[in-house]
């Protein structure tokens, strides 16, 4: 028994190894925005996808950029604009002629055939555009033609886009953005950041990126994620934090009755109990804690709470909404 528990300790030190690299590695190019890379790291180790909003210039496409530079996997980007259709995404049968002068449908694949996608402002698109990739992000499958074709795992879609305030921008669909795993904020950097950052990018400078990680290990270390323990008392907890977002439910928050129009799907409460698991690693634990489960309740969950108008109104975000719900559940249940 010591013997197993001695082996499973040395792997979690050995994914915690891997992990600083793959970061160190990526701090090489990108300055600051610590929790940022850990929320990429985390939503790519739990085998989800991410979507990363800011306003341009802050490098969140550079940041895509160089996870692929580090990361040994086909990587492709695609710019969405409002004029982009599913099948510049998908691919599309198309009549070809072989040798001997015989015409046949054939399958174009299009740039979500890879491994690592970044859709790069993908909020300039339309929503029927934007819509095309449900069923590649969840089931990682493309249907064309009453044919269906499997993508290479691992598979991650990184979008970025900017707030939807912002001109020429449309709100993602709720149930694409229900299929990220993260939703992270981008923020504007400190003064000794922006100090580096001018350093690095306009001087001969340039940072020396290996690529440390492949898919294959990439793979064993989303099994390794999901055999960290969560404890009965530990699930119930982000249960009722799940819940706690549903208007008018047996375990409400007040604050929830009068901002939010709609709470998490069952999704919110996986992504919890997932993510929380990587962080646990991190600390060297195989059991997750209720901190664990705190540190990722904002990203896992502002995109899955839909505000109602009075929210909009009086300018109440999903954020303020979810930090309230952090003090009213308890750790423990009744």
């Amino acid at each position: 028994m010591s013997d197993s528990v001695e082996a499973m300790q040395e792997e979690v030190d050995s994914f915690r190894q891997r992990y600083q690299l793959v970061q160190d590695m990526i701090g090489r190019v990108i300055v600051g925005h610590e929790e940022i890379i850990h929320g990429v790291l985390t939503a790519v180790l739990c085998g989800g996808h991410c979507l990363i909003e800011g306003v341009p210039g802050l490098g969140k496409t550079m940041l895509v950029k160089t996870l692929s530079r580090v990361l040994d996997l086909n990587f492709k980007r695609i710019q969405f604009t409002p004029d982009l259709m599913p099948a510049d995404i998908l691919g599309t049968n198309m009549i070809v002629e072989d040798e001997s002068g015989k015409r046949q449908f054939e399958f174009q694949q299009g740039p979500v055939f890879t491994q690592i996608l970044l859709a790069d402002e993908i909020n300039r698109a339309t929503p029927k555009t934007q819509s095309a990739m449900l069923e590649t992000m969840q089931e990682g499958t493309v249907s064309a033609g009453g044919e269906i074709y499997r993508l290479q795992q691992p598979f991650f879609v990184l979008a970025t886009q900017n707030p939807i305030e912002q001109e020429g921008t449309y709100p993602l669909p709720e149930a694409q953005l229900d299929r990220f795993l993260f939703k992270l904020v981008v923020g504007y950097s400190s003064r000794d950041e922006l100090n580096q950052i001018v350093q690095r990018t306009t001087s001969n400078e340039s940072a020396n990126i290996d690529k440390v990680m492949d898919g294959p290990e990439i793979l064993k270390w989303q099994s390794m994620v999901r055999k960290v323990i969560l404890a009965p008392h530990v699930q119930d907890y982000l249960v009722r934090l799940n819940l706690a977002t549903h208007p008018n439910g047996s375990h409400t928050a007040p604050i929830t009755n009068q901002y939010v129009r709609w709470g998490a799907s069952p999704r919110g409460a996986q992504t919890l109990a997932l993510t929380a698991k990587v962080r646990a690693l991190l600390d060297g634990r195989l059991n997750v804690s209720f901190e664990d489960i705190r540190r990722v309740f904002l990203p896992a969950m502002r995109h899955r709470v839909l505000m109602n108008f009075e929210a909009q109104a009086e300018g109440v975000t999903s954020d303020q909404i979810l930090l309230d719900i952090l003090q009213f559940v308890p750790e423990k249940g009744d």
